[in-house]
């Protein structure tokens, strides 16, 4: 198993049906209690073990979700008020390593519940033509749709949750 990818890369082709991104946005609604779930009961010196070597420690894992889902919520909210908006980047590593992404990781978990709380009322509310607006990433060059951005954002949390219950597991935690 490839530890960087626990539950592989997100892939998906085709045409995004309601039904689908429904199950997607049920992924969202459930993050919040699985992150918990997978944390419970780990101490102070265990959240500091990185899930892989050369990888962030959980705790960063843990704070990463929070910032990346902001900042995913955002690009939401631009690309509904906006007619294809250059979103911008940020340097998750660098995120990683600033005094909050190293703090208690309650805050990350309080944040992320009230966060996808509002994401997944935002989510419901959109029609067909919402989830097709996009925005343009700089960086990889590519323009997203909605729709795609919300299946990328279901994996990316349930990625960073199998990041934390394998490391559990292989070490028996």
């Amino acid at each position: 198993m490839d530890l960087r990818y626990p539950i592989g890369k997100f892939e998906f082709a085709g045409e995004i049906t309601a039904a689908q991104r429904e199950q997607w946005i049920r992924e969202i609604e459930t993050l919040p209690a699985k992150l918990k779930e997978a944390v419970a009961g780990l101490s102070g010196d265990q959240l500091n073990l990185p899930y892989r070597e050369g990888g962030w420690t959980l705790r960063q894992v843990v704070h990463h979700i929070a910032d990346s889902h902001i900042n995913s919520y955002t690009r939401f909210k631009l690309a509904l008020t906006e007619e294809t908006p250059t979103i911008r980047p940020y340097f998750e590593d660098r995120w990683a390593e600033l005094a909050d992404s190293k703090s208690e990781i309650q805050v990350s978990l309080a944040l992320l519940e009230a966060l996808h709380q509002r994401w997944a009322i935002l989510l419901r509310s959109l029609s067909e033509a919402d989830y097709q607006r996009t925005f343009y990433h700089p960086e990889s060059g590519a323009t997203t749709s909605l729709g795609y951005n919300l299946g990328i954002y279901a994996w990316h949390g349930n990625h960073h949750v199998a990041h934390i219950t394998s490391l559990r597991s292989r070490m028996n935690l």
